[in-house]
This record gives C-alpha cells, sequence and structure tokens, in this order.
C-alpha cells in the first residue's frame, strides 16, 4: 500500500478537467457528483450529513482535519459522502476530547480523498461551469482508464438516493408519555434534527421513507415531519403520494430541505436541479414573515420553481435566499397551523413565526 503522505492522486471532472495532488484516507477510487461546502467548522457533522450521499465534497476551508474526530459528532451512523477533496488535510490535531485523526477515520470509514488541491480554483469552476460528475483516484492514475469509468456514472438529476439511506426499521426517541407525539418521514434525517425534537418535548417515530401514511397514522401523530435527504426529488412518487395524504387529513406538517421540495411537489410545485447548490454555514435568508434576515446552515442541490410558487395562490412564500433569491420556504394558506401554538419551539430551522404546516429549504 503506498505512503498516503506522499503518494500522488488524480481528480478528473466530467468536462474533461484534471487537478493532481496526494493521496489521502483509503487508498482507492470513487466517483460522484461534485459539490463545495463553504463552513469552516463542522467538517465531521458535514462528512456524516445523509443529504450528501453520492456526492464527491470540497472543502473550501483550508485546514480540514485540524481538530480531529469524535465519536459524537456525527449525523450518521457512517460517514456518507463519496470522497473529499480539501487543500490542507491534517493528519495532526489539537483537540484534546478527539478520538481520532481525520487519516485514521477516513481510513476505517474507507473515505478516499485527495490532498494538495487549489480549492478556490477547483470551486470557481464549479461555479461557473456547476455541477458535474467527478473521479478521485489513488490507485491508478491512468487517465483514460478513469474517464471511461467516470463516463459511466449516473447523473444526480433524476436519480432517486432518499430510500438509500433511510432507516430499515422504525424507531422512538423521547418520552412516551407526552402528547407531541411527531411522526417522521426519514429521507437521510440527521440525529441533530431528532435530538431538536425530543429537546423541544416531543414522542418521535422515525419511520422508513416507503411507510404508507395508513401505518403512519397508527402511531396517532399530532404532526408530521418530512425529514431532509439526497438526491432528486422529483421521480420520488412514492413519497409525493403520501405527502397528499397528510395534506388531505389536513394534518399538520413540517418539511426541511428534500421535505421542502416534496412539499412542493405535492402541491405541483416542480423542483428543479440548481447550478451548483447551497452547501454550508453563512447563506443570508430574508424571514418574509416576521422581516429579519437570518444566517443559515444550507445543504441542497435541488430547489423549488420560484414562478410555480408565485402562480400557486394557495401557497406563501415565507423564505428567501438573499444570494440569488431562490425559495427558502413556503407554507400551505388553506390549511390549519395549530401544531406551532402547542409547540412554540417545535421550529428546527430558521422561523420564528407561529406557523408549522410549512417547509424550509435546509
Amino acid at each position: 500500500m503506498p505512503d498516503t503522505k506522499t503518494a500522488p492522486a488524480i481528480l478528473i471532472l466530467e468536462d474533461g478537467t484534471i487537478f493532481n495532488g496526494t493521496a489521502f484516507g483509503k487508498t482507492g477510487t470513487a466517483t460522484g457528483e461534485i459539490c463545495f461546502n463553504t463552513g469552516m467548522t463542522g467538517y465531521q457533522e458535514v462528512f456524516t450529513d445523509p443529504s450528501y450521499y453520492g456526492q464527491v465534497l470540497i472543502m473550501n476551508s483550508v485546514h480540514i482535519g485540524n481538530y480531529g474526530v469524535k465519536a459524537a459528532d456525527v449525523e450518521s451512523d457512517s460517514v456518507k459522502v463519496k470522497a473529499v477533496i480539501g487543500r490542507n488535510l491534517e493528519e495532526k490535531y489539537s483537540r484534546f476530547m478527539a478520538d481520532a485523526s481525520l487519516q485514521e477515520y477516513f481510513e476505517a470509514q474507507g473515505v478516499v480523498a485527495i490532498d494538495g488541491i487549489d480549492t478556490r480554483a477547483l470551486v470557481a469552476h464549479i461555479r461557473t461551469q456547476g455541477a458535474m460528475n467527478c473521479i478521485i483516484s489513488s490507485e491508478t492514475l491512468d487517465v483514460e482508464q478513469l474517464k471511461k469509468t467516470l463516463k459511466a456514472v449516473p447523473s444526480m438529476d433524476g436519480l432517486e438516493l432518499a430510500s438509500a439511506v433511510s432507516t430499515k426499521e422504525a424507531y422512538f426517541m423521547g418520552d412516551e408519555r407526552s402528547d407531541l407525539r411527531i411522526a417522521v418521514l426519514d429521507f437521510g434525517i440527521k440525529k441533530n434534527i431528532l435530538n431538536c425534537l425530543v429537546e423541544r418535548g416531543a414522542y418521535v417515530k422515525v419511520h422508513n421513507a416507503k411507510t404508507s401514511f395508513e401505518e403512519l397514522e397508527q402511531f396517532k401523530p399530532k404532526g408530521y415531519f418530512i425529514s431532509n435527504g439526497p438526491g432528486d426529488p422529483a421521480p420520488m412518487d412514492y413519497a409525493v403520494k403520501t405527502v397528499k395524504q397528510i395534506l388531505a387529513a389536513d394534518k399538520p406538517l413540517f418539511g426541511i430541505c428534500l421535505g421542502h421540495q416534496l412539499l412542493a411537489l405535492a402541491n405541483d410545485i416542480p423542483t428543479f436541479k440548481m447550478h451548483h447548490g447551497h452547501r454550508g454555514l453563512n447563506h443570508p435568508v430574508k424571514n418574509i414573515i416576521s422581516g429579519k434576515s437570518e444566517i443559515t446552515t444550507q445543504n441542497h442541490g435541488f430547489g423549488v420553481d420560484p414562478k410555480a410558487v408565485r402562480a400557486n395562490a394557495n401557497v406563501e412564500i415565507t423564505h428567501v435566499n438573499l444570494n440569488d433569491d431562490s425559495i427558502e420556504g413556503i407554507r400551505i394558506k388553506d390549511k390549519k397551523h395549530s401544531l406551532c401554538s402547542t409547540i412554540p419551539k417545535l421550529h428546527l430551522a430558521r422561523t420564528t413565526a407561529g406557523i408549522c404546516l410549512m417547509s424550509l429549504s435546509e
């Protein structure tokens, strides 16, 4: 096995652009859609976020791994990114609470990474050319062979991935004596979203993505939470059907990220693949209800059609991204919003308004 400190590695983009660097993590080859995250901290939470499933992640911050990794700092049970790209991926770390180095963590999780990349140049290229597939390899530098492998990688556009990361078995969290019973549809939910619900007094049952509405109702929930997740929402007919049934039953509902997009689709508002998506800790969003601007954490590569939202008389825009005017939150006008009067702090994302039959783009 080559020494990952000095072994060469190569990154090839779908448009033929090539970057050379050094190997980090597991020696191997990985493919997926390339994207970038602008956050300066929280890299372990990012790597384990199921919404990144199927993607190769560029970390914009210069030093990644400098505070090591800790078992508790995860959003799921494993790393979900396909591979990682960095300028300085650090083996040495300074944090007495850390359990291991980033190199050890990547090796244990089977994550291929490439170090020494000019990430500013790479991100500038993606911002100009848009998201695309890529391949990273530290086991072969044969460009033509890697390009052939890359051609076989499916586009994220039209790819249904949520069912691949959803829980296989239903499970419970919180105090079972609580009257605040929330049925969660797991399309790739993050652990800390569930923690936020439980901290606010909710008793939740987390269900597999393809659970029927009839089975969800057996929990006798007071409301529904439609989670974040990876992939394209457009081919998720099974999920749209369930959301429509929840709406028809006049049940309080809150969606985030993929859940936001599914609520839009359930109201005949189409979604689209964004040019390069929103991923980071610093996206400014205006809350239309309160008039306040908020700095938000985001991770989504699909959005809801702004023209279709504005043309739908029964849908109200609640949040708008101040960088590109994309839709960040909606609510349905003719549905009751009683859940939030019972749980005034149930909002898991940006809103402070008293509405819960709504959705937010994470």
